[in-house]
């Protein structure tokens, strides 16, 4: 079954390359967007964020250390996932975005699409992460920080799917040599109250600043 391709809940559109990626993926809200534009991001403001969409300030992808080492593991971790859970049939399309046709604005761009005989179809998530101190330990404790959580919500907002799977590499500060891999179940049906909550979060801001043009502030909530 190939998961990449259009369905009743989202169009998939496939681009050639990673300036096409950006372009479409500017002229809506993706799934690392969704924090930032209700005002939970810990690194960005939602009006960093409308600056950027509305051509005011040039959009720079991040790059650093921290980067480079999440895009080096990504197909690492899909692998690893794939061999440990073989159960699943893990698919993934690079420069691909799911575009909701309910919320045309809504985007996703997911580590990969999974696809389970019994429980269907579902999203693959991979994180990497340096822990600094045990504040930063807390948010991976039988959870995964806010803004991610956020991100997965996003996820099953566009596609509908049934589930989300998170795969986090996590390492740790002051253990140099300590790897910890890490995964995070969600299921759409344990989520719904919060998947309610979030879509009318982005909905009002997406209609506030986005339909309507207006600046949001400059304060970071988180």
């Amino acid at each position: 079954m190939n998961v990449y391709e259009d369905v009743d809940a989202y169009i998939c559109h496939q681009f050639k390359t990673r300036e096409e990626w950006l372009n479409k993926r500017i002229s809506g809200v993706g799934g690392s967007d969704s924090s930032i534009l209700i005002g939970l991001n810990p690194y960005k403001t939602s009006n960093q964020l409308w600056k950027e969409k509305k051509g005011l300030v040039e959009h720079k992808e991040l790059s650093n250390i921290a980067t480079e080492h999440g895009n080096a593991l990504e197909p690492v971790l899909r692998y690893w996932f794939k061999a440990s859970f073989p159960e699943y049939d893990v698919q993934y399309q690079d420069n691909a975005i799911l575009q909701s046709k309910e919320k045309e604005w809504m985007l996703y761009s997911p580590d990969g699409l999974l696809f389970h005989k019994e429980e269907g179809l579902g999203i693959f998530e991979a994180k990497t992460t340096l822990i600094q101190n045990s504040d930063m330990l807390k948010d991976w404790n039988n959870q995964i920080p806010m803004h991610y959580y956020i991100q997965v919500l996003h996820g099953l907002l566009t596609t509908k799917f049934n589930y989300v799977w998170l795969v986090a590499e996590l390492r740790f500060a002051w253990i140099p040599d300590k790897v910890e891999i890490r995964t995070y179940k969600i299921l759409k049906k344990d989520v719904e109250e919060d998947l309610k909550w979030l879509l009318n979060k982005e909905e009002s801001s997406w209609n506030e600043n986005y339909v309507l043009n207006k600046e949001p502030s400059t304060i970071l909530i988180f």
